[in-house]
């Protein structure tokens, strides 16, 4: 695996840090910016919405730049954003801060999946994105815990400021390490056109794949956003055990990212399958027996295993059925973020009417959604395992005589990406 994959990681790690930091810091910018903990939450929302709407508009800017530099750029952007988040003086610049680092790591989750797939071989996607997501993981298993901590010992402030750090280190690693491939594959032969990106929103395949997506991560996320309140008040453990339960829902995400980057490249489908069927399974065990410690913890792990760690094989099934391109991707991970807002959302309309399980039903009711979107993807042999059938569009496009020497490079059976 080359080591610029392991680099785009560090900076997903960075950007997830940011993107949770406000949840474990609510007290204290409730208390410094002179709002209420209702306030501090929307900033949550903010930074979603901003995701959703701004990082493709970002991608869409940055098209015609290289990836390193279009990343590099970005780093710039999300370091303003954290650094006047540090600054803020207000509840309102920290709005105007949330926006700024949520399209900025909206784009760059994108144009970093993008170039993982690109950096390596087409057999190897799925695992190159299992290295790259795991920066999403080890956010949420040791970013969040570090800016809490930070901040409960030297203020909120001091948690935006180590943030800034973490970018300008990952900003010079990726300066230093991350390369830029040859568009080696026909895959990546509408890459730098936005009308050529988006032709690939006629794909009946690719806009299920979309779907998919966000039901899978809107699932996962209706329980996920609940998790405290559920297993204190509905299981009736004690706060302080809340953190370490959520460090080994965090191990299990890791666990489970590694497991299907695996299976992601040659099982694509089926790993899909398997995994939404699963978190469906261990969402309604959740809701019926949250009432019982133990079965209520395997469960949360259960979950853990198999919600956000699709992301290998979703992103498989969506270079597939779309493209690699960067604005693909990033609309892919607009998607995903969408299903974090409906998850979230829906779950707490649900809650004041039905009670604390209500979220964990409706994650169960997105999965089987989920499946229902995932299973017309059996019938084609590229997407369930990467054979040499490709879109119509895609053959279409190797088909096209070109000029110069990337004639040979775009005919590259293999998909192999020489990097420059």
């Amino acid at each position: 695996m080359p080591w610029s994959v392991y680099v785009l990681a560090a900076g997903i790690f960075a950007m997830t840090t940011s993107e949770f930091a406000v949840a474990g810091l609510m007290p204290q910018l409730a208390a410094g910016l002179d709002t209420g903990i209702e306030q501090i939450g929307y900033l949550v929302t903010v930074f979603a919405v901003a995701m959703t709407i701004g990082g493709p508009a970002l991608t869409v800017l940055l098209l015609r730049a290289t990836p390193r530099s279009a990343l590099l750029v970005i780093f710039a952007i999300f370091l303003a954003g954290n650094v006047i988040a540090a600054l803020a003086n207000s509840y309102w610049v920290m709005v105007i801060a949330r926006v700024v680092g949520g399209v900025a790591a909206q784009a760059f989750f994108g144009i970093s999946v993008s170039l993982s797939a690109r950096l390596v071989d087409e057999r190897m996607r799925g695992r190159a994105n299992g290295v790259a997501m795991s920066g999403l993981m080890l956010g949420t298993l040791l970013g969040m815990p570090l800016a809490t901590f930070v901040g409960g010992q030297l203020g909120w402030r001091a948690a935006f400021w180590t943030i800034s750090a973490l970018t300008v280190v990952a900003a010079l690693l990726t300066l230093r390490f991350v390369q830029n491939p040859a568009p080696a594959d026909v895959a990546d032969a509408g890459a730098g056109s936005m009308r050529r990106e988006l032709v690939v929103l006629r794909r009946p395949q690719f806009v299920l794949a979309l779907v998919s997506s966000t039901l899978i991560i809107g699932a996962t996320f209706s329980a996920f956003s609940f998790f405290t309140p559920i297993l204190t008040d509905v299981t009736g453990l004690p706060a302080g055990l809340i953190p370490l339960l959520l460090v080994g829902y965090g191990a299990a995400t890791l666990v489970g990212n590694t497991v299907v980057a695996r299976l992601a490249d040659r099982r694509t489908v089926v790993t899909l399958l398997a995994g939404t069927a699963l978190n469906a399974v261990f969402l309604a065990g959740f809701a019926l027996f949250a009432g019982a410690a133990p079965l209520a913890l395997v469960f949360m792990l259960g979950i853990g295993l198999v919600g956000v760690t699709m992301n290998p094989a979703m992103a498989v099934r969506v270079q597939r059925a779309g493209s690699t391109a960067p604005l693909v991707n990033t609309i892919h991970a607009s998607f995903i973020t969408l299903g974090v807002i409906l998850g979230s959302a829906i779950g707490s309309a649900l809650i004041p009417h039905y009670g604390l399980r209500a979220p964990l039903l409706l994650g169960c009711a997105l999965a089987v959604l989920a499946l229902v979107t995932i299973i017309p993807a059996l019938a084609d042999p590229h997407l369930r395992g990467g054979t040499s059938s490709l879109p119509e569009e895609l053959v279409a496009a190797s088909a096209r005589p070109t000029s110069g020497p990337a004639t040979a490079e775009r005919g590259d059976p293999g998909g192999r990406a020489a990097c420059t």
